[in-house]
């Protein structure tokens, strides 16, 4: 499968480890690109809700794949968000090409783009986190019952739909929300002088121009891979937003490959690939 070039491509909000994230469509996307640099912008693994009991292969093998990226050369800056919160201790941390950091500021073609991902203007998040964390697995539950009406919906021969984009796009609080992330963001990166700032955090992928004193500033949020399976790409001096459909064209044994594997030796596959970086 010939695989698209790009400089950059931003993936945030996979939420490994819960019955929501999306690893298999992401693997399948992850397979038809070709960067230069991720940046992975936050909550990639979901540690807040995180059960031992539950990381599938499909899980396992997201972080295998980046392991070898970084292992090929490619350029991964792991950004913490909220729901992976307890690797900020590692802050600083770098192996190859890998670093974890908090945030990051890149030069593309001449202009400064911010990266991070957006809980610091969460205020939930800095007053009542454990309603937060509440909220996190009712988020959750819902997801697996949208899972459920989808599978009937399917079968019907009717169109899908996704119960919480229903919800918030009907809340007027929640889009208000939206809109006041957005400008607060913008707000920021024009006394910093950035040109791009770039989130994740809320699930809603966008790409919008704003104008503060002059000055032309773009918001973009990369989305999520739980309901939206969205990513940001930056190619050419443009960025866009890649809304994942399934590949038809993906090789059949690469179908197969991903099922015969077991859990177990993909976790020693996984342990020998950190072994291969910290060389």
């Amino acid at each position: 499968m010939s695989q698209r070039k790009l400089k950059l491509v931003v993936i945030s909000d996979i939420h490994l480890g819960t019955y929501g994230c999306q690893a298999k469509p992401l693997l399948n996307y992850l397979k038809s690109i070709d960067p230069e640099t991720y940046i992975l912008n936050g909550d990639i693994i979901d540690i807040w809700q995180f059960n031992k009991r539950y990381f599938p292969k499909s899980h396992l093998k997201i972080i295998n794949y980046f392991l070898k990226e970084i292992q090929k050369g490619k350029r991964v800056y792991y950004l913490i968000g909220n729901h992976d919160e307890a690797l900020r201790r590692f802050i600083g941390f770098k192996m190859q090409k890998l670093e974890i950091l908090n945030k990051k500021v890149l030069k593309l073609d001449g202009k400064k783009a911010w990266f991070f991902h957006g809980d610091v203007f969460d205020v939930t998040m800095q007053y009542s986190k454990w309603i937060t964390k509440l909220g996190g697995v009712g988020y959750d539950l819902l997801i697996v019952l949208n899972s459920l009406v989808n599978n009937l919906l399917e079968r019907m021969g009717k169109d899908k739909l996704s119960l919480s984009m229903t919800i918030k796009n009907k809340v007027k609080s929640a889009v208000s929300y939206i809109n006041l992330f957005e400008e607060v963001a913008v707000n920021i990166a024009k006394k910093n002088e950035y040109d791009y700032v770039v989130c994740g955090h809320i699930h809603h992928p966008n790409i919008k121009k704003y104008k503060i004193g002059g000055k032309e500033i773009t918001y973009l949020n990369s989305g999520d891979w739980v309901e939206n399976l969205t990513a940001l790409e930056y190619q050419n001096k443009k960025w866009s937003i890649h809304h994942f459909e399934e590949d038809s064209s993906l090789d059949k044994k690469e179908k197969i490959d991903q099922i015969d594997k077991s859990s177990k030796e993909l976790f020693e596959e996984l342990i020998n690939e950190f072994k291969e970086l910290d060389k």
